[in-house]
């Protein structure tokens, strides 16, 4: 099957050919442009141009041409958004067909065009997204019959462009939900499940190559008291910002999550969780204070196979180090096995 139609097809089969473009459907672009080379062979035009509304431009951008001399997309393109009087922006912004309209192209040929507007309608509003335009050399009187195929087309490039736009936001969606499904939403660090699942592939790697890995359990001291004095934003702000301080000062190579309400769990490959946690100590007490709190953390260090041989054997180890850490003080370390 063709996209352009022939001279003696009928308005019938014509729209069958564009609906089963639209139907069978290939990428957005190709299904764009042989809508439009179908749409300008059926009124037997010389010209055919699709202009959708650019939101972040403000402006009407050229989205597809056919019968363009080489070269002159942009021209094109710029006569019309910087024209208000240009029929096809004409059309574009006051949504009525403009049929037999004369108009000199960027190239020099003297034109008769026809625009239809193009709109979509959700839930029963309608919303513009810009104009079909079929140009053709010389006089042009155009039709009834002509009208009515430039009607329906419009009506197929309009639906082609809202299921691309549909398609782009439902993959956004995706691919928001997947991020949040990965992620604390009060922190923008990974979230507990996402880090038990990284743990696990750890510890199998450390034990298929013999490696070392070391966890580091965070606790923020004194968080329940700043929630008491200040409120709960300023708590927010204070997991906020230790999250900030974890997430700038790991290693590439580490993982660290959310745990719990004022927990951190680092996994950090190697034996250097140690000295990343003393790191983590003192940037965090470095921060300027927060409702006049200053936010610190004590850490428990646990490191395979020394102090577990499993994932969960190894966060018990850390939970008791931070547990004796906890006993020192504000921003102690201790570490699993330690005397």
């Amino acid at each position: 099957m063709t996209d352009r139609a022939d001279p003696d097809s009928s308005p019938e089969s014509i729209l069958a050919s564009a609906v089963a473009i639209v139907a069978r459907g290939r990428t957005p672009e190709q299904d764009l442009a042989r809508l439009l080379a179908l749409a300008r062979g059926a009124v037997a035009g010389d010209l055919g141009s699709v202009f959708l509304w650019d939101t972040e431009r403000q402006a009407l951008a050229l989205a597809s041409a056919v019968g363009l001399s080489e070269g002159t997309e942009a021209a094109y393109e710029a006569a019309v958004a910087a024209d208000p009087d240009h029929p096809i922006a004409r059309t574009a912004h006051g949504q009525t067909a403009i049929l037999g309209a004369e108009s000199v192209e960027p190239d020099g040929r003297a034109m008769t065009i026809a625009t239809w507007p193009l709109r979509i309608a959700h839930e029963g509003v309608e919303e513009p997204i810009g104009a079909l335009a079929i140009g053709r050399s010389g006089g042009w009187t155009v039709g009834e019959a002509d009208a009515t195929l430039l009607a329906a087309f419009a009506d197929l490039i309009a639906v082609t462009v809202d299921r691309t736009r549909l398609a782009a936001a439902s993959g956004e969606r995706a691919e928001w939900a997947e991020r949040v499904s990965h992620t604390d939403a009060l922190t923008g660090l990974a979230n507990a499940r996402t880090l038990s699942r990284v743990l696990e592939l750890e510890v199998a790697r450390a034990s298929r190559q013999g490696t070392d890995l070391s966890i580091v359990l965070f606790d923020i001291d004194g968080l329940a008291t700043a929630n008491e004095a200040a409120g709960p934003a300023a708590g927010d702000d204070i997991l906020r910002e230790v999250a900030a301080v974890l997430a700038e000062t790991v290693r590439l190579v580490d993982t660290v999550a959310r745990w719990g309400g004022d927990e951190f769990l680092l996994v950090a490959p190697g034996a250097a969780g140690a000295i990343v946690a003393r790191r983590v100590l003192d940037a965090v007490a470095a921060r300027p204070a927060i409702e006049g709190h200053a936010a610190s953390v004590s850490a428990g260090v646990a490191r395979f196979p020394a102090d577990g041989a499993s994932p969960e054997e190894l966060v018990a180890a850390a939970e008791a180090a931070l547990a004796s850490a906890k006993g020192l003080g504000p921003s102690a370390l201790a570490e699993a096995g330690a005397p």
